[in-house]
């Protein structure tokens, strides 16, 4: 039970030394990229940059305690800061103390909501939002965070706001004001960063960019310039404050700290999942993820926290650095609070352009022009599906697009289940196999005969369906049809409209001297006909083990019915 509510009591008895190197490698790469990152994230989320740390150390600790992933960094990320800036800028002013409270108490709800819903053993929300309505939004999302970074790239201010085309219209408006010494600066930070990554993946070019930004600033004077710098930085880690909860507080952030809980666990688990795929030592626990991003972001809340999840591109330093346990996460933490404590006056001159370009560089892995292809060559509906939740969320916001796709993602599922694949089958020459009449050629068929397969329950969703399909087949037969075989092998469950459905289908063909047969029913569905009272009173001659015994009957009974009709004939 310990080990299983606290999961560091799993690897950390058992810690190998030959995992130390690695962990300790890891720690310090990602602690770095942090540092950066951290605080860019807290700036889109509207945020001073030094919240970004305080949400870097804390959490992470916590989900080092109670998280399943042994590769997971825990933190600020781009997409749920954007979520929290786009959701809170209505309810509160940019740079006021309301504002700052809001943040923190949307840190306190996300992680409550998400801690509820692993006591609750609801982990299976992971399969509400489809691949490529995650894929749509997380690439609209991308463009959106990029988008509200021109303004400090180019020197300018511009509107912020989470409808995309509002921002370019801003930018079209204001592109004669650009400071170009800011473009400068942040052009070659991007340039930087790209470089030293194509270079090798392990430098960690977004603190190189940093120190040399501060480097430029300080010492030619640029912030004299008009370059737009950090400033003050506060140092020491930040106070234990449990923030104040009202009702009103309750009613107005409920709503986005649900959004906010169930996309960071996605986006957590996604990531969580990928790392134990490639590592195959462990397994991801969906119900304590959430227990552990839950506790992560309530406990990070009453030292200052905004909501936190998993990082793509932090985790995908951390496992490729080598981190092997939560270790290196806790190392990540100590780099974050060593340099709150002795380091934030270094960053005082660090320009606002440099972190808009280690923004835009992280969010381009969000765009997934790759799955793009792939959706295309696989599915042109869920292709669709993909493209809409991302014009959605790229014109009206992520609030919309991500319930815009939920909606779409189910009304597919919907239709899909509404209209399963059903086939007439023909049997294989000289075998006992039976195949759709439509994929296969020089199948044996039978007039008197029809068989058919139905890939699906029966259920009140498709039943309807169903009958109008096998009435419409056997129509097309009149006159000579008076077996009909369903091939139920496919048929999962059937349910109380599913009995109703069969039972009208089968007084309908009985009118037109049809019988219906069933070939491969599964025991449950074929208790739920016996407990219903359908061909109780026949059953040997209606239910068969396979399809072929089932075509063998039918074909005896035609051959025994037309010997007895030649027979009256010629006694007459």
């Amino acid at each position: 039970m310990i080990k299983r509510l606290f999961p560091i009591f799993n690897w950390l008895p058992n810690y190998q030394k030959g995992h130390l190197n690695g962990d300790v490698f890891a720690g310090m790469a990602v602690g770095v990229m942090l540092i950066p990152q951290g605080m860019a994230y807290a700036m889109i989320a509207g945020l001073p940059p030094v919240y970004g740390l305080y949400t870097a150390i804390f959490p992470q600790l916590i989900y080092a305690i109670l998280g399943t992933s042994r590769q997971l960094a825990v933190g600020p990320v781009a997409m749920d800061s954007l979520l929290v800036a786009s959701g809170i800028s209505i309810l509160a002013t940019e740079g006021t103390e309301t504002y700052l409270a809001f943040a923190i108490l949307l840190a306190f709800f996300v992680g409550a909501l998400q801690l509820l819903l692993g006591v609750f053993k609801m982990g299976f929300i992971t399969n509400l939002l489809s691949k490529p309505v995650i894929s749509g939004f997380t690439s609209a999302v991308a463009f959106i965070i990029a988008l509200n970074q021109l303004k400090d790239l180019i020197g300018v201010n511009l509107i912020k706001s989470n409808r995309s085309y509002e921002i370019v219209i801003s930018a079209f408006n204001n592109i004669d004001k650009t400071h170009l010494i800011t473009l400068a600066v942040g052009v070659a930070g991007i340039v930087l960063i790209k470089s030293l990554k194509y270079w090798n993946k392990k430098i960690p070019g977004a603190f190189i960019a940093l120190i040399l930004g501060i480097a430029i600033v300080y010492g030619f004077g640029l912030q004299n310039m008009g370059v737009s710098i950090v400033q003050d930085i506060p140092s020491g880690l930040p106070q234990f404050v449990i923030p104040e909860i009202t009702l009103a507080h309750f009613k107005t952030l409920v709503p986005l700290a649900g959004t906010l809980a169930v996309i960071s666990f996605i986006e957590a688990y996604s990531v969580g999942k990928a790392m134990e795929a490639k590592e195959r030592t462990y397994k991801i626990v969906p119900n304590q993820e959430l227990i552990a991003l839950g506790a992560s972001n309530m406990f990070g809340s009453f030292f200052q926290a905004f909501p936190a999840t998993a990082g793509f591109s932090r985790s995908a330093v951390n496992y490729e650095s080598g981190a092997k346990t939560p270790l290196a996460g806790i190392i990540s933490a100590v780099i974050v609070t060593l340099t709150l404590l002795f380091l934030t006056p270094l960053f005082y001159y660090l320009p606002k352009a440099i972190l808009a370009s280690i923004i835009m560089i992280a969010v381009v892995n969000l765009i997934e022009f790759a799955y793009l292809k792939y959706l295309w060559r696989t599915s042109k509906m869920e292709f669709a599906l993909m493209l809409i939740t991302f014009l959605v969320t790229f014109s009206f916001g992520m609030v919309q697009g991500i319930v815009t796709g939920v909606a779409l993602s189910i009304l597919l599922l919907l239709y899909k289940a509404a209209n399963p694949h059903m086939a007439v089958l023909g049997r294989i020459k000289g075998f006992t196999e039976y195949r759709n009449e439509k994929r296969f050629k020089d199948l044996e068929s039978w007039d008197h005969l029809l068989i058919v397969r139905v890939d699906a329950p029966f259920a009140f969703v498709n039943i309807q369906t169903i009958k109008e399909w096998i009435s419409n087949e056997a129509l097309k037969r009149e006159g000579k049809l008076n077996k009909v075989i369903i091939d139920a092998g496919p048929v999962s469950y059937i349910d109380a409209t599913g009995i109703d459905g069969i039972r009208e289908l089968m007084e309908s063909l009985e009118k037109k001297n049809i019988e219906l047969i069933f070939s491969e029913v599964i025991g449950p569905v074929r208790d739920a006909f016996y407990r219903n009272q359908l061909f109780s009173e026949k059953a040997s001659e209606v239910f068969f083990m396979t399809t072929d015994e089932a075509v063998n009957y039918c074909i005896s009974q035609e051959f025994k019915n037309t010997h007895a009709s030649f027979a009256v004939q010629v006694n007459d």
